[in-house]
């Protein structure tokens, strides 16, 4: 197959304009707003509308909608973002807003992580509480993550003397308006969590507006607040007709002089059919790098971004990239969960940049040339979505123009298959398509996963449950009729009643108490975080990394088993290693993170080749098999037979209670026939009778992964005992 074999052409996406502007808008000179932006603020006004819902395409001013009260000086808000790129784009793009709307109230934006957070704290000789209440004090817009969010209304930050409102009481009351931006990206256990916080913020406090900013919104999100009362609201401009899709140059121009606004260009997109081996796109990166290198000598002022999977790609791929382009006078930066700060902030600017999903996910960079993989349709018009947003960018006070926009898709053969070769196939080679038609057409032909909807009534009531339970407490008796509203809606929600709960809480408890002889409940823990705790987190050295302040890092050890040379390190050398950084460096590096970690190693360089391991138990899982449950396990090991660090990383993990799911299925049939998502966390395990298989017959998925996990147990069991493939 050649390139261009499978080549179409995306038309180019204008935006309505407002019909009309309510008089009392207050906007820079020359501004139009757009249909979705004028919808979005009459819906966050009307004291009828609960929750808003902009589902307008990427790249149509969704932020500018979110944040249009708060530049007219008449609310404060805080704007929770998934990653911490995208909160620091969104604090530089709200700033610019503020500069160019001049609100009368002038309004202070203040962004906060965990890692800043943290060394806020240390600085000013605060505690986590006392930091957070001071800097959000310090606010009119509030810029932050979902898990912090999350975590001071569990009462994380906050002592067991304080009363459980310490934080969030106040923070409640002084926001007006909660917005959740790119909640896509986010699966059932976030979800339940964000539920859980709307109705304890519904029930405690006078009634707050949240909107949700997402192409794509979940389906189960809003049909469970409609279950909880909230009413809601869903802008949606394609529905509306308030989009077009021009043919020719003619009709462009018509739409401009009507003020409508190009939120996409037109787009050249290229499907390479790739084979299933884990290195096919890092192959063909490298086979066709001339065809990238010839790109840029061919349309100059060009600027790229390469997105895939894996980190361990991309760290491969960077040097190389860097040594193709760099006699082209052209730079090639690196994004990844693994790269420290400073290397990506840098990234950003340069001429090609490669990345993983620290960079699909909303983070608004100018590019007019890009190769991407992808693992199912929502990732691939994610990913998709990241180009065409610009005409060009500036450079030394001079504005670049692109010359075209160019998109290479690297996905798997049966795609290509369904879309152009079937005997019914949507797609013609050359034809040309309107983006919402595509979209559609992924949806239905590319790989969905699966969205873990038993999850809000198996799961989402225990979070539920733990703030009830809060509620209820002797410091803050004024909540009694807040709290008893709080479990009805709970109850409707999740549809399970939380004395049902509350049994099996008490049951993990104790069962864990048998088994360890400590007090706690790590499977109600889970079930009550955001994200899920890290039991087998490890602290990294990274030797790759350029800047020394940026080399402590963490990373999963599954992670570390397959793709990188270490070296083991003692927690003690480690943590003194970090401090004499810090203070040669004059750079804080927060130490908090690194608090639990399993183990501490010294990253020396990444494979070529992903390594094989597994994990292994001393006894029988045939019987921890069949219980179909979640359970806390000791014990469990690790095997590789290359790994001369294994014995001192098994030294801890033998000890640690980890919460976990055991399937007697191999891991690629459980991943194929369940529809797991790629970076699902399942792992294959053995134990004394398999150890020795050639195939290991086991599945473990650990924390939040055994959780989900639990929800489709049903598919994988039939009435004789033996778990079966449906």
């Amino acid at each position: 197959m050649t390139m261009t074999d499978y080549q179409i052409t995306l038309k180019p996406v204008y935006s309505s304009p407002a019909e009309s502007v309510p008089g009392n808008i207050r906007l820079p000179e020359g501004w139009t707003l757009a249909w979705h932006q004028i919808e979005t603020l009459k819906a966050l006004r009307d004291p009828n509308v609960d929750v808003v819902f902009n589902t307008a395409m990427t790249g149509d001013g969704k932020s500018l909608a979110a944040y249009l009260e708060v530049l007219q000086g008449e609310c404060s808000a805080i704007g929770l973002y998934p990653t911490n790129e995208l909160a620091r784009d969104q604090e530089i793009q709200t700033k610019n807003y503020i500069a160019q709307f001049k609100p009368t109230n002038d309004p202070r934006v203040v962004r906060v992580s965990g890692a800043e957070l943290e060394i806020y704290a240390e600085n000013e000789g605060l505690k986590k509480s006392a930091a957070i209440a001071t800097r959000t004090s310090q606010s009119e817009v509030l810029l932050t993550n979902p898990d912090i969010f999350h975590y001071l209304h569990r009462g994380a930050y906050i002592t067991p003397d304080d009363s459980p409102d310490k934080l969030w009481g106040r923070i409640d009351k002084d926001f007006d308006l909660f917005i959740f931006d790119e909640f896509h990206v986010f699966s059932a256990p976030q979800i339940a969590s964000v539920i859980n916080t709307m109705l304890l913020i519904h029930c405690t406090n006078r009634r707050k507006k949240f909107l949700f900013l997402s192409a794509t919104p979940d389906e189960q999100l809003i049909q469970r607040l409609r279950q909880a009362g909230f009413r809601c609201q869903v802008i949606n401009p394609i529905e509306k007709g308030k989009y077009q899709f021009p043919d020719t140059l003619e009709q462009q121009q018509q739409l401009q002089s009507a003020n409508w606004r190009q939120v996409a260009r037109s787009i050249q997109l290229s499907f390479v059919a790739l084979d299933s081996s884990p290195k096919a796109s890092e192959a063909w990166l490298k086979e066709n790098a001339n065809l990238i290198a010839s790109h840029f000598e061919q349309h100059l002022g060009s600027k790229g971004a390469i997105i895939l999977n894996s980190i361990a790609a991309i760290k491969r791929l960077t040097p190389f990239f860097q040594k193709l382009l760099q006699p082209l006078g052209l730079t090639v930066g690196e994004n990844t969960g693994l790269s420290g700060r400073e290397t990506r902030e840098q990234s950003l600017a340069a001429d090609l940049v490669l990345g993983t999903s620290t960079i699909d996910v909303g983070v608004d960079f100018k590019i007019n040339f890009l190769i991407f993989e992808s693992s199912d349709a929502g990732n691939f018009i994610q990913r998709l979505g990241r180009l065409g947003r610009h005409d060009g960018y500036e450079q030394n006070g001079a504005q670049i123009s692109f010359d075209g926009f160019t998109t290479y898709a690297l996905v798997p053969n049966f795609f290509v298959e369904r879309l152009f070769e079937a005997e019914v196939h949507p797609l013609e080679p050359h034809g040309i398509y309107d983006r919402p038609f595509l979209n559609d057409i992924v949806w239905e032909h590319y790989r969905t996963i699966n969205d873990f909807r038993g999850y809000y009534a198996r799961w989402g009531a225990v979070q539920s449950f733990r703030l009830f339970y809060d509620l209820g407490r002797r410091t803050v008796p004024h909540y009694a009729e807040s709290r008893e509203k709080f479990r009805k809606l709970c109850e409707q929600v999740f549809k399970t009643k939380l004395k049902s709960v509350a049994g099996h809480v008490s049951g993990w408890a104790k069962e864990w108490h048998q088994l360890s002889g400590k007090k706690g409940n790590p499977i109600a823990d889970d079930a009550c975080s955001f994200r899920g705790s890290s039991p087998l987190q490890c602290g990294l050295y990274d030797l790759t990394e350029s800047n020394e302040a940026d080399r402590f890092k963490t990373y999963d050890l599954p992670g570390i088993l397959s793709n990188l040379e270490i070296e083991f390190r003692t927690e003690a050398a480690f943590l003194r290693s970090l401090q004499e950084t810090a203070t040669r460096t004059g750079q804080p590096i927060p130490k908090g993170r690194f608090a639990h970690c399993l183990a501490f190693m010294k990253l020396v360089s990444y494979r070529e080749e992903r390594s094989n391991w597994k994990f292994s138990y001393s006894g029988d899982l045939g019987e921890k098999s069949n219980v179909y449950k979640v359970q806390v396990l000791t014990g469990i090991e690790i095997y590789q037979s290359d790994n001369r660090w294994a014995i001192e990383i098994n030294k801890r993990l033998r000890q640690e209670g980890l919460v976990c799911y055991v399937i007697r299925h191999p891991v690629y049939e459980v991943r194929s026939r369940l529809r797991l998502p790629m970076h699902f966390q399942i792992y294959p395990i053995s134990d004394r009778y398999s150890f020795h298989d050639a195939t290991t017959p086991y599945s473990i998925a650990f924390g939040q992964s055994a959780l989900l996990l639990d929800t489709l147990t049903h598919q994988l069991k039939n009435k004789g005992g033996d778990p079966i493939i449906l």
